[in-house]
């Protein structure tokens, strides 16, 4: 007994599943900018407070961003990267210094 092509061809359709397209969501760096009116003090108080880095840490940080007018704090999703961007400008003229945080997709 032949059986009807189309219905052959909806029966292979109804088995096929599609695999999921997952995609990772884009990194961002996180990036502070040289001034020369910071204190280094205060810069390595915002590495350590906002980002998590130890002493040691942050003071590395702060001085690749004294020496090379940019350094990198960090890589997060684009909801942190922009949340902390925000942090640290707003505290930075909150406590009156011209601190620049930006950040780039990774």
């Amino acid at each position: 007994m032949s059986q009807d092509p189309e219905h052959k061809l909806n029966d292979e359709l109804e088995v096929q599943e599609a695999e999921p397209q997952l995609k990772r969501p884009p990194l961002f760096k996180v990036i502070l900018l040289n001034d020369d009116f910071t204190p280094m003090d205060f810069v390595v108080m915002v590495l350590r407070n906002f980002f998590g880095m130890s002493e040691e840490k942050a003071t590395q940080v702060m001085l690749h961003v004294h020496t090379r007018g940019i350094g990198v704090c960090g890589v997060f999703s684009k909801d942190v990267a922009e949340t902390k961007v925000r942090l640290v400008n707003d505290f930075s003229r909150k406590h009156q210094h011209p601190l620049m945080c930006t950040m780039e997709e990774a």
